[in-house]
């Protein structure tokens, strides 16, 4: 008889299997994490998982908190949006993105826009350098072309389905699918206008680190990139850390990097009812006041 065959069996069996941990799961809770990064208080960690290739997961983060993503192997892809956490109607605007601060390769001191002209987070770290605004993520289509199956619980999960999944658990759908930012898998627009997706894998232990300057819900899909030429469906997990912060202070580097991000900032701080009266001490007190 097995040992699930009878109510009694099955519970206990459940009840046996709920100390096991596996490499790539969510750390409850979020501060017993073993691996944080250097100078992170352990106490103030508030999410801590590491994401399997196909996998995908999302976090309500309070503004200033911390985020830092880290490509454990070097072959990871982050398919990343953002959502106002108190306004679900405002998300992440790549084209505004690109357009307003005149630059298409995001990095260290950009900013993440919404479609309302606000700053949801800033890009405070980055040692990969290889990212991508420009082609979104998978569909069933292209996955099915590609490796023979694209279906979101097969084996080729694509990242458009693995999007809505993790929406619906937000009570988002579909149509609050906006085109994502795509991390550790960069490509160029050569002189010609075509795309090209540039070396596989990278370097492992290259990480992003960002910095949410409105409440966010950050919805990862670490899926395998829509213009990957290996015929095998390939990609590896990606660590996600995040840890309880405050926003940066008028003086901020990122908010002072151009006058375009300025005042994206200030929009911001107009719906936070903040522009007036930022707490610059208790910023630079604060023991996560540096960035990531």
């Amino acid at each position: 008889m097995s040992e699930t065959a009878t109510t009694h069996a099955a519970r206990d069996h459940a009840r046996a299997m709920g100390s096991t941990v596996v490499d790539t799961m969510p750390t409850l809770p979020a501060r017993s994490a073993t691996v944080v990064p250097a100078g992170v208080d352990g106490d103030t960690v508030v999410w801590a998982e590491t994401l399997a290739g196909g996998g995908a997961t999302s976090k309500v983060l309070s503004r200033g908190a911390r985020l830092r993503l880290d490509d454990i192997e070097g072959d990871a892809c982050v398919a990343l949006l953002v959502h106002n956490a108190d306004q679900t109607a405002e998300r992440l605007n790549i084209a505004d993105t690109v357009k307003v601060q005149w630059q298409a390769y995001p990095s260290t001191g950009a900013v993440l826009l919404s479609d309302l002209g606000r700053a949801m987070m800033s890009i405070t770290s980055d040692s990969s350098g290889r990212h991508d605004a420009f082609c979104g993520t998978s569909n069933r289509v292209t996955n099915a072309v590609k490796y023979g199956d694209g279906e979101v619980d097969g084996e080729q999960p694509n990242g458009r389905d693995r999007f809505a999944v993790a929406l619906s658990k937000r009570g988002l759908t579909r149509r609050d699918i906006a085109p994502n930012l795509t991390l550790f898998k960069g490509v160029t627009v050569g002189s010609d206008g075509e795309i090209v997706l540039d070396a596989v894998p990278g370097t492992p232990g290259t990480h992003v680190g960002l910095r949410a300057e409105m409440n966010v819900i950050v919805t990862i899909v670490n899926v395998a990139h829509v213009l990957d030429p290996r015929p095998e469906y390939t990609v590896t997990p990606v660590r996600i850390t995040a840890w309880s912060g405050l926003p940066g202070g008028v003086d901020d580097a990122v908010r002072l990097g151009s006058p375009e991000v300025g005042r994206a900032f200030l929009n911001t701080d107009d719906l936070y009812g903040a522009a007036s009266h930022l707490d610059d001490t208790a910023l630079a007190t604060s023991p996560n006041g540096a960035t990531s």
